[in-house]
């Protein structure tokens, strides 16, 4: 068996798009094996900062023969119509089958084709594969048409020892296939000649380029955790600039670096931040968790003085940053948040929506409407958040670094002498910004981040502008997670519509349509958030199908209490018989053309019965549903369940000993308007007949 090894070389490719494009290259090329029917045994990706690679194994030397089908016109076509057929496939009439389906009879051209060289194949599916990556941007160069990331210099394209035919079409000149590669662009410029995989992966390393993109980025790790362990310190977790960094160099050197005194004054947000952004500079923490006045960072080099002289330039670079950072710093508390407001009027939130200092307007008002369910939210406390949380935005430290919004408005909020609960509030109204974000938990946080959600929400909704398909450029899937993680992990008692009203009323928005569409996306999301505790989609749809359940906190109580109504015996064999007697009922009705659900039950004709089996069930549901409308009332969703199953004794005897569908006519449809009144004491608790499996 032969191998492929393929390697694209161009100019640094951006660090988020290596990964993906490796993954493309993978898929291309395997998609086309398949499709010309040549086995493989692996396939593995490499990228780096200047390369993507892969090496596929246990290909053949010669593709098998394989026999090729094409369906053609119908028999009784035109003539022209089948010449053109027998023309496009390359075959005579004397090569086609003639075959018959349900519209009659047409040609199939059965094409024989020996198999080619695996090489001559090969060469045609990596040229394809490589015009056919995909790129969130790409560019021309030179006088060529062809687009890429960057431009590209080598393709080292070599199977079962030798360089494949041909090359990559630059439509002004062809790049041809080599068997060689080059190292690091300074350590190791000149070219490398490679044999297969393991040659590959060894003279790389030789040539300072280290090409698996896992082993490079725990290199990385161990490296930055050891320079801060010497330095008696520790790295601060960032997982997305580690991936990032192993994106940006070939041969890793990690290096640490002072930070100017000057500095540590700044918020250890603006200096994380900073560095973070501008330089790609990991913070590094003291053993109490306080930033140190240290970073370290990585090069894509090997110097004879140890790194010193790039480690002077990093810091001289990392003042200037910091000083620009000051600078804002220092401005920008010349000015009271509340001062900055009217330039709020001047942003556009939304053209349909209005100014952001609009949107902020209706937050306040929603926020202290919303205080009233909050316990312990003081109103004036939450009107002042809502007012000012907005405010950082026109400051210079947010113009500058975006990220830091909120974040900056706390440290400014302070300054300006607001309330501890006021300037976390315009911290954290932000939040949750993801699943794994800490979610608001003060009444004052809580109030103004839900009314920022919910205005956003209830807005976008009347403005036609909800999400589709993967498209959701308003992150209103995520605003949707972030009100029902506050509702539920802060135990909120509110009803949404209520909300959603009152939002809407801020906007104008009288249409009822809005609120309900909009408790469905917000069901769909609470599906999503609850499926890693493993809570069943069809249950919350049992429950939310109740008029509209939306008090989410007593929402996901009953999906509890009926999880665990089901789970039990009684509760299984009961849903089975619901599910018997809605069978019967759905087929009688259509039978009979009539409606069984609501007409009055005949208690006096079902005791007719010597048996007394039909009436002490007929006692058992008006018993049950008087007790279970009690707990239902009081919050008891449990004592509701426990009510239900009580029914399955008497439910079961009746279809043991009872017959439904007997001659007398108004003893059978009394039956069936029994079997219905099961139906309407249990949907009383949840709609059963949402309940799967």
């Amino acid at each position: 068996m032969a191998e492929l090894l393929l390697e694209l070389l161009s100019e640094e490719i951006p660090a988020g798009m290596q990964a993906p494009a490796a993954d493309q290259l993978r898929r291309l090329v395997v998609d086309a094996l398949a499709e010309a029917e040549i086995e493989f045994s692996d396939a593995t990706t490499y990228s780096a900062a200047r390369r993507l690679a892969l090496v596929v194994d246990g290909l053949p030397t010669v593709q098998a023969d394989r026999t090729i089908e094409r369906k053609g016109p119908r028999t009784n076509a035109p003539e022209q119509a089948i010449q053109g057929f027998l023309g496009a496939a390359g075959v005579s009439l004397d090569d086609c089958e003639v075959r018959e389906d349900k519209k009659g009879s047409f040609y199939v051209a059965v094409i024989e084709q020996h198999g080619q060289p695996v090489k001559d194949v090969l060469a045609n599916i990596v040229s394809d594969a490589v015009a056919k990556i995909s790129w969130p941007k790409s560019m021309r160069w030179a006088e060529s048409r062809f687009r890429w990331v960057r431009p590209l210099h080598n393709v080292l394209a070599i199977f079962d020892g030798a360089p494949l035919a041909g090359g990559i079409d630059l439509d002004d000149g062809e790049l041809a296939f080599t068997d060689q590669t080059y190292g690091h662009r300074f350590l190791a410029p000149r070219a490398i000649p490679v044999n297969d995989h393991g040659d590959y992966v060894e003279k790389l390393a030789k040539g300072f380029v280290a090409i698996d993109r896992e082993r490079r980025r725990s290199t990385i790790a161990e490296a930055l955790g050891e320079a801060a362990q010497a330095l008696g310190l520790a790295v601060r977790d960032d997982p997305a600039l580690l991936d990032e960094v192993t994106g940006l160099v070939e041969w890793p050197v990690v290096l640490t670096g002072d930070i100017d005194p000057t500095f540590m004054e700044l918020p250890a947000e603006v200096l994380t931040t900073s560095m973070r952004r501008h330089q790609k500079y990991f913070a590094l923490e003291q053993p109490d968790g306080t930033l140190a006045s240290k970073f370290a960072f990585v090069a894509n080099m090997v110097t004879d003085d140890g790194g010193a002289e790039i480690v002077a330039g990093n810091q001289r670079v990392l003042r200037a940053r910091l000083a620009d950072a000051q600078h804002f710093w220092d401005q920008d508390r010349r000015v009271r948040l509340e001062d900055r407001l009217p330039a709020l009027d001047q942003i556009v939130f939304h053209a349909k929506l209005g100014s952001l200092g609009a949107k902020v307007q209706r937050v306040q008002a929603l926020a202290v409407d919303l205080a009233a369910a909050i316990p312990d939210a003081d109103r004036d406390r939450v009107r002042s958040a809502a007012r000012l949380a907005k405010a950082d935005l026109v400051t210079g430290m947010v113009g500058e670094f975006p990220e830091l919004q909120g974040i900056m408005g706390r440290y400014y909020a302070l300054a300006d002498g607001e309330a501890a609960d006021v300037a976390d509030a315009i911290a954290e109204h932000y939040s949750p910004m993801g699943p794994t974000d800490n979610c608001p938990s003060s009444p004052t946080s809580i109030a103004v981040a839900m009314a920022d959600k919910i205005d956003t929400l209830v807005g976008f909704w009347a403005i036609d502008e909800k999400p589709t398909g993967s498209k959701d450029p308003y992150a209103l899937r995520r605003a949707a997670l972030g009100v029902i993680r506050i509702v539920l992990e802060n135990r909120l008692r509110l009803s949404l519509r209520a909300t959603f009203a009152a939002a809407g009323s801020l906007l104008d928005v009288d249409d009822s349509t809005i609120y309900d569409d909009l408790l469905a996306f917000i069901a769909d999301r609470l599906k999503v958030h609850l499926r890693d505790e493993g809570v069943s989609h069809d249950h919350i749809e049992a429950v939310f199908a109740l008029s509209g359940e939306d008090d989410l906190v007593r929402l996901l109580e009953r999906v509890h209490a009926l999880a665990s109504f089901l789970e039990s015996v009684d509760g299984a064999n009961l849903l089975t018989a619901y599910r018997r007697a809605a069978n019967i009922v759905r087929a009688e009705q259509k039978k009979d053309d009539v409606v069984y659900a609501g007409e009055a039950y005949d208690a006096v004709l079902g005791q007719t019965e010597a048996n007394g089996v039909e009436a002490a069930l007929w006692t058992a549901l008006g018993e049950v549903e008087e007790k279970a409308s009690s707990s239902l009332e009081a919050d008891r969703f449990a004592d509701a369940m426990s009510l239900l199953a009580q029914l399955r004794e008497p439910v079961d005897k009746f279809f043991e000993h009872v017959t439904v569908n007997v001659d007398d006519t108004d003893i059978r449809r009394n039956r069936l308007r029994l079997l219905a009144h099961i139906h309407q004491v249990m949907d009383n608790v949840a709609d059963f007949s949402k309940i799967e499996g």
